[in-house]
C-alpha cells in the first residue's frame, strides 16, 4: 500500500487545490458502496487535473490489489480444498489419458496436437509450402526407402490354422491371430487363388465367395459344396488349412490338392496363350500348384522327413525360379539348418545374401550363426579381452552386429530373456513380428552351436554404440524405420504378448509435465485438507506477492 499512498500525496504536492488523496485514504477499511462513492468522486477531480496520468496508473495499481484483497478475505478453507483437489483430479485425468495415448501409439496427443493444429496457427511454417520442396526432395529416398520397408510380408514358415492355431486356442482360450492378420490372409487368399474367369467354373465360383467369408464355418461349408461339383484344388487347400486338425490329415488333403491343381495347370498351360482371359487363368493356377507343394514340403518337414521336405523345396524352387515372393529359400535354410547341413546352408547364403536382393533376419542371423560356429566352441569374454580379438571372431562378431542392426529385436528371444509366442501369418521385416516367426523356428539351431548363444550374448549390445544417434542414419542399413511399432502391434496380440519396440522411446515433456503437476496439486489438496488456516493465510500471501510484483 505504501508505494501507492507516496505516489498520491506526491500528487496531492502538485499545486491542485481539489487532491483526491482523502477520497482514497476513506476507501480503505469502508464498506463497498463507500468506496464507489469514492472512486467516482476520484475520478471526477483526476479528468481535470494536469498530472492526470501518473494518478491513474496508481490508482489502477491499487483498485486491483483492494479487488483482490476483498475477494481473498472472502475465500473459506472449503474453496482451496476444492480448487486444489478438483485441480488434481484434472490433471489426473489427462495423465491417465496421455500415458494410455503414448503407450498405444508412441507419441504424446497434446505435443501431436499442437505439432499439427496450433503451430499453422502461430505461425509455423507449413510441411506442405513450397519453401520446403527441397528438402523433401532431398529425403525422399530414405522415405521411400522406410516405405518399403514397412511392408508386410507373408511369414513363409506360418503355422496352419486348423492343426497348429486352433489347437492353440483350444487349450490356452486365447486367440493367436489379430483381425489385421487373418484379413491381410484373406487378401493373399483372393490375390492367389482367384481370378476373372472364375464365374466360368461353377466350384471356383462358390470357391471365389469363400475366400471372402469372415466366418470360418461359412468358408468350410462352401469348401464342402464346391468339392461335391468336382474336384476343386483351392477348396481341398481351404479344408486343409482350417479343418484339419493334425498335419496328417492336412498332408493327405494337399495330397489331393496336388492331384487336382496339376490338372489345372496343365490344361491351363495350353490355352494361356490364347487371350488375357486364359492367361490369368494360368497364372492363377500356377500360384495354386506352387503354393500346394510348398505346404506339402512343410508338412514333411513337420512330420520328420526333413531330407524329403529338402529335395521338394529344392525342385520347387527349379521349376518356378521367378516365384520368389514366396520365399521358399528361407523355408530350405532352415530344413538344411535342422540336417546340419552347413555347406549347403552356406551355398544358399551365398546366392540369396546378395545386396541387390531383400534381407530378412532368416538371412541375416543365419550368416551371423555360420561365422560364429567356427569360433563359439573355443570363445572366452575374458580370454579376448586379454589378447583381442582373431581374425574369425571378428568375422563372427560384424556378422551379429550386423544382424542385430538389421532386426534388434531378434536376440532377447534367442537368449529367452523374453517369451516367446506362436508366430503370425505376416510379418514385418526388422519388426518384432519377425524375430518372433525367426526365433520361432531357429532358436533350435542356435543351441544345437555350442557357444553361439554365449558368444551373441557377449557381443549383441555393442551393435547400439556403432549406430549414429538419434538413428537418422544406419551403419550397414538404411536407418530402422519409424512404423514398425504400430505394424507390429496390429499383427500380434498385444493382449497377452509385449511389442518390443525399438529405439526405447523417451517420455514425452507433456506426460512430465501433468504428472509434475498432478503431484503437485495433489499434495496442497491434502495440505489444505489438514492445515486449512495456515494454508489460507499461505495463499493469501502468495496473492499479494504476485499484485505486488505486477504493479511494480
Amino acid at each position: 500500500i505504501f508505494p501507492n499512498l507516496l505516489l498520491v500525496e506526491n500528487y496531492g504536492a502538485c499545486g491542485s487545490r481539489h487532491s483526491p488523496f482523502p477520497y482514497l485514504i476513506t476507501v480503505i477499511g469502508v464498506s463497498t458502496d463507500a468506496s464507489t462513492a469514492n472512486f467516482s468522486r476520484i475520478f471526477q477531480v483526476v479528468s481535470g487535473h494536469r498530472c492526470r496520468r501518473p494518478f491513474l496508473i496508481c490508482l489502477y495499481s491499487f483498485c486491483v490489489f483492494l479487488v483482490v484483497s476483498m475477494f481473498l478475505n472472502t475465500l473459506t478453507p472449503k474453496f482451496y480444498v476444492a480448487l486444489t483437489g478438483t485441480s488434481s483430479l484434472i490433471s489426473g485425468l489427462i495423465l491417465i489419458f496421455e500415458w494410455w495415448y503414448f503407450r498405444k501409439y508412441g507419441t504424446s496427443f497434446i505435443e501431436q496436437v499442437s505439432v499439427s493444429h496450433l503451430r499453422p496457427l502461430l505461425g509455423g511454417v507449413d510441411s506442405s509450402s513450397p519453401s520446403n520442396s527441397n528438402a523433401s526432395n532431398g529425403e525422399a529416398d530414405s522415405s521411400r526407402q522406410s516405405v518399403s520397408e514397412c511392408k508386410v510380408w507373408r511369414n513363409p514358415l506360418n503355422l496352419f490354422r486348423g492343426a497348429e492355431y486352433n489347437r492353440y486356442t483350444w487349450v490356452t482360450g486365447r486367440e493367436p491371430l489379430t483381425y489385421y492378420d487373418m484379413n491381410l490372409s484373406a487378401q493373399d487368399h483372393q490375390t492367389f487363388f482367384t481370378c476373372d474367369s472364375d464365374h466360368l467354373r461353377p466350384a471356383d465360383a462358390i470357391m471365389q465367395k469363400a475366400w471372402r467369408e469372415r466366418n470360418p464355418q461359412a468358408r468350410i461349408s462352401a469348401a464342402h459344396e464346391a468339392l461335391e461339383l468336382e474336384d476343386c484344388a483351392t477348396a481341398y487347400i481351404l479344408l486343409a488349412e482350417e479343418e484339419a486338425t493334425t498335419i496328417m490329415e492336412a498332408e493327405r488333403l494337399f495330397k489331393q490338392a496336388l492331384k487336382a491343381g496339376e490338372g489345372c495347370y496343365r490344361r491351363s498351360q495350353q490355352l494361356q496363350h490364347h487371350g488375357t482371359q486364359y492367361e490369368a487363368q494360368h497364372r492363377r493356377d500356377t500360384n495354386v500348384l506352387v503354393y500346394i507343394k510348398r505346404r506339402l514340403a512343410m508338412c514333411s518337414r513337420k512330420l520328420g522327413r526333413t531330407r524329403e521336405a529338402v529335395k521338394m523345396m529344392r525342385d520347387l524352387m527349379k521349376e518356378f525360379p521367378l516365384l520368389s515372393m514366396f520365399n521358399i529359400h528361407e523355408n530350405l535354410l532352415e530344413s538344411l539348418l535342422e540336417l546340419q547341413n552347413y555347406a549347403d546352408v552356406q551355398a544358399v547364403l551365398a546366392k540369396y545374401d546378395d545386396i541387390s536382393l531383400p534381407k530378412s533376419a532368416t538371412i541375416c542371423y543365419t550368416a551371423a550363426l555360420l561365422k560364429a560356429r567356427a569360433v563359439s566352441d573355443k570363445f572366452s569374454p575374458e580370454a579376448a579381452s586379454r589378447r583381442g580379438l582373431s581374425t574369425a571372431e571378428m568375422n563372427a562378431v560384424e556378422a551379429i552386429h550386423r544382424a542385430v542392426e538389421f532386426n534388434p529385436h531378434v536376440p532377447k528371444y534367442l537368449l529367452e530373456m523374453k517369451s516367446l509366442i506362436l508366430p503370425p501369418e505376416h510379418i514385418l521385416k526388422r519388426g518384432d513380428s519377425e524375430a518372433i516367426a525367426y526365433a520361432f523356428f531357429h532358436l533350435q539351431h542356435w543351441k544345437r552351436v555350442e557357444g553361439a548363444l554365449n558368444l551373441l550374448h557377449c557381443t549383441w549390445e555393442g551393435t547400439f554404440r556403432m549406430i549414429p544417434y538419434p538413428l537418422e542414419k544406419g551403419h550397414l542399413f538404411y536407418p530402422y524405420p519409424i512404423c514398425t511399432e504400430t505394424a507390429d502391434r496390429e499383427l500380434l496380440p498385444t493382449v497377452f504378448h509385449e511389442v518390443s519396440v525399438y529405439p526405447k522411446k523417451e517420455l514425452p515433456f507433456f506426460i512430465l509435465f501433468t504428472a509434475g503437476l498432478c503431484s503437485f496439486t495433489a499434495m496442497l489438496a491434502l495440505l489444505t485438507h489438514q492445515f486449512p488456516e495456515l494454508m489460507g493465510v499461505f495463499a493469501k500471501a502468495v496473492k499479494c506477492v504476485e499484485v505486488t510484483q505486477f504493479n511494480g
